[in-house]
């Protein structure tokens, strides 16, 4: 009999659980220069399948894999097919664990990427750049302008 390691903070996960876990080119922006990155991100279930369906995406590839070889006890675990350059994404375990709630609901999708396997034919675009530390300043020019009648009673 196998015992099922379970995390306290998501008690209904086990280290069993299926994950998708993708390698994304993602920019940083640092004294008004981008710099390019690689990040280890984990893929929800409903991002997965538009993956497959070839829209661009910013990841290189997709690893399937289980929360136990990424995330033993505190310890995260860079798989061994990723980059030693590769840092793990902002809050990473809380999307983890998120993400492989994803695959609890939708069952259909691991068929997609078989557990252990690493899916390589993605449709890899960095056009449209994912710049990590990006601020969006509101301005006066992004309000919408109305018509003069809008407002009043005719």
């Amino acid at each position: 009999m196998t015992v099922a390691i379970s995390y306290p903070e998501s008690p209904d996960l086990t280290a069993d659980d299926y994950i998708v876990l993708g390698l994304a080119t993602c920019f940083v922006k640092e004294d008004g220069e981008i710099h390019q990155v690689e990040v280890i991100e984990p893929i929800p279930s409903a991002a997965l399948e538009a993956i497959m369906k070839g829209i661009p995406t910013s990841y290189k590839f997709a690893l399937a894999t289980n929360l136990g070889s990424i995330l033993n006890g505190d310890q995260l675990s860079t798989p061994t097919n990723f980059p030693e350059s590769a840092q793990f994404a902002d809050e990473f375990v809380t999307r983890l664990f998120a993400a492989a709630r994803t695959y609890k609901r939708r069952e259909v999708t691991k068929s997609l990427i078989p557990l252990g396997t690493t899916y390589t034919e993605l449709n890899y675009s960095i056009e449209r750049k994912r710049v990590l530390n990006a601020a969006r300043v509101v301005t006066k020019d992004d309000n919408v302008k109305q018509h003069s009648h809008t407002h009043k009673v005719l």
